[in-house]
């Protein structure tokens, strides 16, 4: 008898049961980081806005419907649709891969994301229904129900039901919210409606995605990782607020397309340009480290691609520095247009509601050709 025997012999009989469970312990021991199951994160998954205009060029609708108040003409956050005098519905969606592990919190953030765009509008949301992709064999049930649990919550705390959805099986996991919401048709804050003297108000610090490619890298520190966290998670709730005040004359949110992005978008086309005032705007402390140590996602490289064109930067702001403000922002703060006597309040009441890094960040300038329509100084 060989001693292989010997041992099979005296050894105790596994249960189906443990067998299982050792299949589920060496699965998950095996199984991917959500972040590796993504070729992007975030809203660094975006098109860049140059490939982005292409392909929809030679999009023409045939009709539009009078009662329709914003469609695609100006790359609003969402569609607004008029019901009577007293009520127009906001129609939304976004959904992208997950930028952190925590299945949990990847779901909150792509909630939270998806809320944004609503809020953005000046809207309130009222319902939202679940887009959700995740490769079944490799992602655990376990885990696609805390992500399922995670955009709930983030509903929840908004204040409205998560009333259905769609499921795909997918190779990589996504997950986001169409969402639906509610504006008075008179109160509605498009992108492009900054006038002239008119400050500019941010409510959430630049560096996200910067933080996410640390992360990612496994590079970021304790107390960046709580920062990016609290960031990426809060709601931009105070849009539905700032809607129905006096002197709010533009609203969106920074995402994908970076700070200077979104700022370009709201320039293009208008009579107006802006100087952003660069000492002022809000960074995460440890972005500023990671970006010169070239800890930068490709979207940012992209972004400055497609429209660095559009840009002047003064002379503090080197090559490595500039990324900062193309950076793909993940559920980013606010960019609110507003008339200069109301603004030192805004403000006020924005940290009063738990916003402590809202900045007035610069100045909405008539057009200039001989300008770029966006200057960081």
């Amino acid at each position: 008898m060989y001693l292989d025997d010997i041992e099979l012999e005296n050894a105790p009989l596994i249960t189906s049961a443990e067998v299982t469970e050792k299949k589920e312990v060496t699965k998950k021991q095996k199984a991917p980081r959500l972040t590796e199951m993504s070729s992007g994160g975030g809203c660094g998954c975006k098109v860049d806005p140059a490939s982005l205009s292409e392909m929809l060029a030679d999009v023409q609708q045939t009709s539009v419907p009078k009662d329709l108040l914003v469609g695609i003409e100006h790359s609003d956050d969402a569609a607004v649709y008029k019901i009577n005098e007293e009520q127009a519905i906001v129609v939304t969606n976004d959904f992208f891969t997950s930028i952190v592990d925590d299945p949990y919190l990847f779901g909150k953030i792509a909630a939270a994301n998806s809320l944004s765009d609503v809020y953005a509008m000046g809207g309130t949301p009222t319902m939202a229904t679940a887009i959700a992709g995740f490769p079944v064999n490799e992602l655990s049930m376990s885990d696609r129900q805390e992500i399922m649990r995670g955009g709930v919550e983030v509903c929840q705390e908004a204040g409205i039901p998560l009333a259905g959805g769609h499921t795909i099986d997918n190779p990589q996991p996504i997950f986001g919210l169409a969402v639906v919401g509610l504006v008075h048709p008179n109160q509605i804050k498009k992108n492009a409606n900054a006038k002239v003297g008119d400050v500019l108000i941010l409510t959430k610090p630049l560096g996200i995605g910067i933080m996410a490619s640390a992360f990612k890298l496994n590079v970021i520190s304790s107390t960046g990782y709580k920062e990016f966290v609290k960031n990426i998670t809060l709601l931009n709730k105070p849009g539905a607020w700032l809607g129905k005040q006096l002197g709010v004359n533009a609203m969106t949110d920074i995402t994908g397309f970076g700070l200077a992005g979104h700022l370009v978008e709201m320039a293009k086309d208008t009579n107006v340009r802006f100087d952003i005032d660069t000492t002022n705007v809000p960074i995460i402390e440890d972005a500023l480290t990671h970006v010169v140590e070239g800890i930068v996602p490709s979207g940012a490289y992209r972004n400055m691609s497609s429209y660095g064109h559009e840009l002047n930067f003064s002379e503090q702001w080197d090559s490595d520095h500039q990324l900062i403000f193309s950076d793909p922002q993940t559920n980013g703060g606010l960019l609110v247009s507003v008339e200069p006597n109301y603004a030192e309040h805004y403000v006020s009441e924005l940290n009063k509601m738990g916003y402590d890094d809202v900045r007035i960040i610069g100045r909405v300038e008539p057009s200039d050709k001989n300008q770029a329509l966006v200057s960081f100084l």
